[in-house]
């Protein structure tokens, strides 16, 4: 698997990025091991949690398969602090106290001394900027974390965090696909303008652009599930399904799958660093892995990106 480097810095990342989101909940532990070392075998490095996936179990998963399933040298550990989440609520809280106090508890549970690159998980306008970042640069500073990067931060956020910082934050991790173009107004140019590079999450548009979605919702996919199902629909809707179509149109011609289509236009995009996949079991890794995220022709991009905006 291609490895690249995040930004203007010297950190190393796999194209694809294993996120673990479903783990300890949709995804048990034999088969999050499974995923981990099929992963880890086809070269992948970075794995991505957080304190508030699963309420802290999707860690502590991670942690107990560190030194049995793979090496922790192995992997580059991605996990993020500021949001707790329950059945019945999400909170944010980005203070210094609190991120600093998540990031002990992830490096319990986890198992190690040391996390390769740590994020504040998102804004908080009831904390002021220079006392969150304060957390990061402390957490660097102590060798808790080798990087740090903010999550789910806007344009102008991303490009005044830079301008404060006074340390180097090295990504922005949000969320980017075919069907979701956003970033493109104003965070990727304020991340490329301060030299980060973007983790992008959601990089198949929440599981739509693999082409599973087309004319039906399969029973074991996210969207029928009362967890889950909130998550994807937002992306079943018709100006979602015309880009869905054109995705498999092309992976018709080329001879790939839409899977491949998808994250092959993404990585080839301006930015990007590395593109965070949330496979539930083997079957669906096997896809991705098979994936050959080579670029894509130009008058097929340019076609993808004229349905896609409109």
């Amino acid at each position: 698997m291609q490895q690249r480097y995040v930004g203007n810095s010297g950190f190393r990342v796999s194209s694809l990025s294993l996120g673990t989101m479903s783990w300890a909940q949709e995804t048990d532990e034999q088969d999050a091991a499974e995923l981990l070392h099929a992963f880890v075998a086809a070269g992948g490095t970075v794995v991505d949690t957080a304190a508030s996936y699963a309420q802290g179990q999707a860690e502590a998963m991670l942690g107990s398969m560190l030194g049995d399933v793979v090496a922790r040298s192995e992997v580059v550990i991605s996990t993020k602090a500021g949001v707790s989440s329950s059945e019945t609520r999400r909170s944010i809280n980005a203070s210094r106290g609190a991120l600093l106090s998540a990031l002990d508890a992830s490096l319990a549970r986890l198992g190690t001394d040391y996390i390769d690159i740590w994020f504040a998980q998102e804004w908080d306008p009831n904390v002021p900027l220079d006392e969150t970042l304060s957390a990061l640069e402390l957490a660097q500073r102590s060798g808790r974390a080798r990087y740090v990067g903010i999550s789910n931060y806007n344009g102008w956020q991303t490009a005044k965090a830079s301008a404060v910082a006074g340390f180097t934050l090295v990504a922005n991790q949000s969320e980017y696909s075919l069907v979701h173009r956003k970033p493109e107004e104003e965070l990727l140019p304020a991340v490329e303008d301060a030299g980060l590079g973007l983790m992008a999450w959601a990089p198949l548009g929440r599981g739509v652009l693999s082409g599973k979605y087309r004319g039906q919702i399969p029973a074991d996919s996210r969207a029928a599930q009362g967890r889950l199902a909130g998550y994807v629909e937002p992306y079943l809707e018709p100006r979602e399904s015309r880009v869905v179509e054109a995705v498999a149109m092309a992976a018709r011609g080329l001879g790939r799958t839409p899977l491949d289509v998808s994250l092959s236009w993404l990585l080839s995009r301006p930015g990007v660093s590395t593109a965070i996949v949330g496979p539930r079991n083997a079957v669906q890794l096997k896809e991705l892995l098979d994936a050959q995220l080579s670029a894509l022709p130009s008058e097929i991009a340019r076609a993808l990106e004229d349905v896609s905006a409109a």
